[in-house]
């Protein structure tokens, strides 16, 4: 692999970025709720160096395995339902329905569930949040970035 590849990115676009993904999180309030969304992205995106950066920052944020394992449940959601709050799944429904988009859109459906739980700024931030992380892993994948090149 080329060192141009693995190099990141130019520091205007990453610094762009940065600047999306803290407003963003900062907007919707709930920092585990935040890492919960990144994570599911990442896994979705199949982003190693996001998915061991956002696992740390959820740990940070008071994510515990001891919670029910809801870390390591992450990728079905759906199936263990119980241990995610009815916000929490509704972000990550959203989260799914944009970072795959199989539809070519946002079904209705899982847009009006997001917005039963959250107010419009809310919102405009969990959707703002969705498409930064959608991004980072792009650019990470893309760049073959590896795992475990994140401190805190």
């Amino acid at each position: 692999m080329s060192a141009a590849r693995t190099q990141l990115l130019d520091r205007g676009v990453g610094q762009a970025l940065s600047a999306l993904s803290a407003a963003a999180k900062k907007g919707l309030g709930d920092p585990v709720l935040a890492e919960l969304v990144m994570i599911r992205a990442s896994q979705l995106n199949h982003c190693a160096f996001c998915l061991d950066m956002h696992l740390t920052l959820a740990r940070r944020s008071g994510e515990t395995e001891e919670d029910g394992e809801r870390l390591g449940l992450l990728a079905a959601w759906e199936e263990a339902e119980d241990l995610y709050d009815e916000r929490e799944r509704a972000a990550l429904a959203l989260t799914e329905a944009m970072t795959v988009l199989t539809e070519g859109f946002v079904p209705d459906e899982v847009y009006e569930g997001a917005a039963k739980h959250f107010d419009d700024g809310e919102l405009a931030h969990l959707i703002g949040l969705i498409t930064a992380i959608n991004s980072w892993n792009r650019l990470m994948v893309s760049r073959r970035v590896a795992p475990g090149g994140y401190t805190p």
